[in-house]
């Protein structure tokens, strides 16, 4: 029996992403029980409801999205609505929401919510505003990013993503912060 060592790779490959999506998940969870106990908000990293349509014998399925998952609400009765994306490679690219995620991260940003992509790269989090990514392409000169690319927007993380406590102060400076300006300066996401 020949192994191929190039498929088993590609298992293995898989089966560490799919581990740390997992524990990036799980990470995100911890994030939104610690601010529902302190009153900060009322969020839940709910998978999008999905059905697998058809599956294949070497593990490849096809599936559809049912339906949206609800926005979460931060104190003062914002909403925020987010997508959680990680790889272990060095770039995340743009495509990796599809239409429908970007359209309804685009359609609650219209409607006022705090909409943003919560993005792991390798060990470093960030939680980055919709118009940035939506805007990637301009803003960066192409369609990924790296993780000096959002070091703006990287949160702190203490065994969960804290999604709503970027590491670094935000100055108020970039377009995506004006609400920053309003709100007064700070290092918070739900004042974006």
């Amino acid at each position: 029996m020949q192994i191929d060592h190039q498929r088993a790779a590609m298992r293995y490959q898989n089966k560490v992403n799919n581990a740390q999506g997992h524990f990036f998940e799980q990470a995100i969870k911890a994030a939104c029980a610690l601010y529902a106990s302190r009153g900060r908000a009322t969020a839940d990293k709910t998978p999008e409801p999905f059905r697998v349509l058809e599956k294949s014998r070497d593990g490849i399925f096809k599936g559809r999205f049912t339906a949206r998952t609800q926005p979460g609400t931060l104190a003062g009765g914002r909403s925020i609505v987010f997508e959680a994306k990680y790889t272990t490679t060095d770039r995340l690219k743009w495509d990796v929401l599809t239409q429908e995620q970007r359209d309804a991260l685009e359609h609650h940003h219209q409607h006022g919510a705090i909409s943003a992509v919560c993005a792991g790269i390798g060990n470093d989090f960030f939680f980055v505003p919709w118009e940035v990514w939506r805007d990637m392409k301009e803003r960066f000169g192409r369609k990924y990013v790296t993780a000096a690319d959002l070091e703006p927007w990287r949160v702190r993380f203490n065994g969960a993503v804290l999604f709503l406590d970027y590491a670094h102060e935000r100055s108020g400076s970039n377009e995506e912060t004006a609400q920053t300006e309003i709100n007064g300066s700070g290092n918070t996401a739900d004042r974006l």
